[in-house]
């Protein structure tokens, strides 16, 4: 092989190894901003059909409705807890910060946050529907098939 052949394939081989290189890098550094969307029921028994299970310390987003009666605001600071739930178990969320105006209890709400035990999320953002129409379309693409029934849990009977 002549010296301007071994000159451009190792120019082409280096070029080739920086891109994978960059590519590389931008996916690890992504890894750790990706947040998977779930539902109450997908957190609780898996998600899609392995029944994958987030891990402790995941960053996630979670939606669902707000359990009435199940708001707790702390009075000391602005720590406030609450359950959440769609069509099976229930979901803990902590919040330490002031709820969006429109949250209310058996509103639909999407929070992003930490799972830190199995059914229990440290969220750092709670986002309140404002419409029941409107539904991001991974919430959208969630629940489609579930039919909309209140939650047969009862808060005053301590189960369903």
């Amino acid at each position: 092989m002549n010296p301007r052949r071994k000159k451009r394939m190792f120019t082409i081989i280096a070029v080739l190894l920086g891109i994978g290189s960059a590519i590389g890098l931008t996916l690890y550094a992504l890894q750790e901003n990706i947040n998977l969307f779930y539902t109450p029921s997908e957190l609780i028994e898996g998600k899609g059909p392995n029944k994958e299970k987030p891990f402790i310390g995941q960053k996630l987003r979670i939606g669902g409705m707000v359990v009435p009666g199940s708001v707790v605001r702390n009075e000391e600071s602005l720590d406030v807890e609450f359950k959440l739930i769609d069509t099976g178990p229930l979901v803990t969320i902590r919040y330490h910060g002031i709820l969006p105006d429109l949250f209310r209890e058996g509103q639909g709400i999407v929070a992003q946050g930490v799972l830190i035990e199995s059914n229990v999320i440290e969220a750092f953002e709670v986002l309140a529907k404002h419409d029941e129409e409107y539904m991001p379309a991974d919430v959208a693409e969630a629940v489609k098939g579930i039919k909309h029934e209140k939650p047969k849990y009862n808060l005053n009977n301590g189960g369903y």
